[in-house]
């Protein structure tokens, strides 16, 4: 009897994962991994570390409990910026259609441009226990997204990277877009271009495209001027409103604005109206919109493939975005130039002999 009562008061005092997790210093979502069969994608440092405490603490999983826990959720998490810009409708669009075609479904959190609600949304997508996610980032949670890419879970980040995070990106080739750009600008005769974006506030993909372009302005010297504008939170825009009407006054030569995404465009076509000077000054845009066609012209854009970029970080997720070698392979996708009146009819071509 005392040798029953003993086991029993063994079983009782049976180790938890939540035991072998605090052991480790680790999360319980590592150990399940860990456990299951997804040891894979734990590193192998995660994975000594929680051996050397099953070993150490004598812990002997329950495997019916396992087997339900075991059971997929189907679920993917998708995290945005924000959701009004109509580039991570686009692209998330594309991620949707992926997630059907492969049997998942999907869930969207928007942020807000908040990097708390982002940190509060990655936690509560975790606890639903996602089985990967897609993520459109400030750049700002970098703790939070470590400590997820440890625990094994899948990310693929669209659009921003982070610094020091080892996971895949899909976007934009923001190199090509802007020599793309300035190509055509200056085939079109422009001389003077003044490039607008919105603070980097270390958001890859913006720093990516004002070093672009300072680098193929710096190339183009005597071809091309260029100057540079960052927008503040002003939504009212005086000072951008300022800055384009001394660009009107002062040009010496055809000038042009270059737009760095769909918010900016729409803010400078507002700006350019107010001033009454939508068609005095040459115009492009990174981003291709439902109305591009239809405003001042025919506004020409650098139209990026969202849909595409959406399905590709999708299947990336799911299938792994590794090279033949292992290591990480980033996906660029390149920008298509959509020429209208906004640069073709605004200045004289280069090869005129006018």
């Amino acid at each position: 009897m005392d040798r029953v009562r003993g086991a029993l008061a063994q079983r009782s005092k049976r180790i938890t994962i939540h035991e072998v997790a605090e052991d480790a210093g680790v999360s319980k979502t590592s150990v399940s991994r860990y456990l299951g069969e997804e040891r894979k994608l734990l590193s192998e440092t995660l994975q000594i570390r929680i051996e050397a405490s099953i070993a150490r603490l004598g812990f002997r999983p329950d495997r019916i409990a396992s087997s339900l826990r075991g059971r997929r959720t189907r679920l993917i998490g998708m995290v945005v910026a924000d959701i009004t810009n109509p580039y991570t409708v686009m692209m998330m669009h594309g991620v949707e259609t992926a997630c059907r075609r492969l049997g998942y479904t999907l869930v969207v959190c928007n942020t807000d441009r908040d990097a708390e609600l982002e940190r509060n949304h990655l936690e509560v997508l975790r606890a639903y226990s996602v089985e990967g996610l897609v993520i459109n980032t400030l750049g700002q949670e970098r703790e939070t997204l470590h400590q997820l890419v440890e625990e094994g879970l899948p990310i693929v980040l669209v659009d921003r990277r982070v610094e020091g995070l080892d996971v895949l990106t899909v976007g934009l080739d923001n190199r090509q877009a802007i020599r793309l750009g300035l190509d055509h600008l200056v085939e079109c005769g422009f001389k003077e271009v003044l490039y607008i974006t919105e603070p980097l506030a270390g958001i890859s993909s913006r720093r990516e495209r004002v070093e672009a372009f300072e680098t193929q302005i710096r190339a183009r010297s005597g071809q091309l001027t260029g100057a540079l504008l960052t927008l503040d939170g002003d939504h009212q825009d005086q000072a951008l409103i300022s800055r384009l009407d001394r660009m009107l006054h002062e040009a010496t030569a055809p000038a042009a604005v270059f737009c760095a995404n769909a918010p900016v465009t729409l803010r400078v076509c507002q700006a350019l109206d107010r001033l009454g000077a939508l068609k005095d000054v040459g115009l492009i845009a990174i981003d291709e919109q439902d109305w591009s066609a239809l405003v001042a012209g025919g506004i020409t854009t650098l139209a990026q493939p969202t849909d595409a970029i959406g399905e590709a970080a999708m299947t990336a997720l799911v299938h792994g975005g590794h090279d033949g070698d292992g290591e990480l392979s980033h996906r660029v996708f390149p920008a298509t130039l959509k020429p209208r009146g906004s640069t073709t009819a605004r200045a004289k071509p280069m090869h005129s002999n006018a």
